[in-house]
Parts: C-alpha cells; structure tokens; sequence
C-alpha cells in the first residue's frame, strides 16, 4: 500500500501541480574526538578495554533524508551557522533538481530561520515545533550513526575525523536511512 501523504504535502503539491512533492528532513550533528563509548562484545566475565578520546575538535555534519525513499543528501562542514546552512539547502536544490519540491521538516535553530538565509525556489521549510527533536526522523539518524558507525574510536587530528564522517555518512544504504528513520507521521502500513 502507498504511503499517506501528510496534509501540508499535499497543500504544497496544490502549490506546485507540475512537481513531485517530497518530505525531506534536515537537521545537523556535531562529531568530534570528545568520542562515545557503547556497548562491546566480549567474553563472559571479562573487562573489555575501549579507547576514550578528549580532545575538542569536531566537525558538523549537515544532513537532509527522504525517509520515504532512502536519498539523501550531506555536507561535513566546520561550524553551524547560517553560512553553512545555505550551502547546504543548495547543495539540496541542486541534488533534488527542478523537476521535484522538497518540503524540507526541521528544527527551530537559529540558523534555520535566519532572515538572511535565501530558501531555494524548489524547497519550503516546514518547522517542528520547539522543543521537539523526536519528532524529525534524522535524529534518530544521528543516533544510530553515534552508536554503530562513529563510537569506542580515536582520531588522531582533524583530517582523520573529516574523513572518518565523510566515509561513515558515504556507506549509509538507502535501505538503513529508509529503516532508521521510518515514522508513523510519514508513513502508513
């Protein structure tokens, strides 16, 4: 059975006859050698060692999913701010194309909502309520990403963490983003 399309889709798709509407949603994470330790197998009754790193370097890593589908679409930049927002909600355009409209559901940061920050002609900004991070779908995202993909590791300089972020988002299947970020709100059994 075909997804049910949420309301303010199908009002953007009103908006848009000539496009194919889709629900994207964006939100960004911070990465760095302050690492996280998780849950290791070991053997019953011993002490399993893991590395902690303390460092303070770390990187953001801007991400926008089609929990739908499974595409996506990322950037590993240095701070959050507007700035980096706007190259990513470009990047995004240009990805998508001109032929699709993605209603793009996000938190309330500051950098988001910005006056300055120009909104591509193919994407409108949906915002999540405040105070609400369980309800877009790509934190859950960064979650399972923290714990399988980027826990119990050291990273000797920044380069090493840039590449360490860049080839854990690169071999992200579209079947996981699609798994990990299922929601009720989007999708109908």
């Amino acid at each position: 059975m075909a997804a049910r399309r949420p309301l303010f889709a199908q009002k953007i798709r009103k908006q848009h006859p000539d496009k194919q509407v889709e629900v994207w949603c964006q939100d960004e994470a911070r990465f760095g050698q302050k690492g996280c330790l998780s849950r290791v197998w070991a053997p019953r009754g011993s002490r399993p060692t893991v590395p902690l790193q303390n460092e303070y370097e770390w990187v953001y890593l801007y991400g926008a999913v089609n929990p739908e589908t499974g595409e996506s679409c990322a950037l590993v930049l240095p701070w959050a701010n507007t700035e980096m927002m706007q190259l990513h909600l470009n990047a995004l355009s240009a990805q998508v194309g001109s032929h699709r409209h993605v209603v793009l559901v996000l938190d309330n940061a500051g950098w988001h909502t910005a006056k300055s920050l120009k909104i591509p002609e193919n994407i409108t900004l949906l915002p999540l309520p405040p105070y609400t991070p369980e309800l877009n779908p790509v934190e859950r995202l960064w979650h399972w990403l923290k714990d399988h993909e980027f826990s119990n590791r050291v990273y000797e300089n920044d380069e090493a963490l840039l590449e360490a972020v860049s080839v854990m988002w690169n071999t992200l299947t579209k079947e996981r983003i699609k798994t990990v970020c299922r929601c009720s709100w989007m999708h109908q059994n």
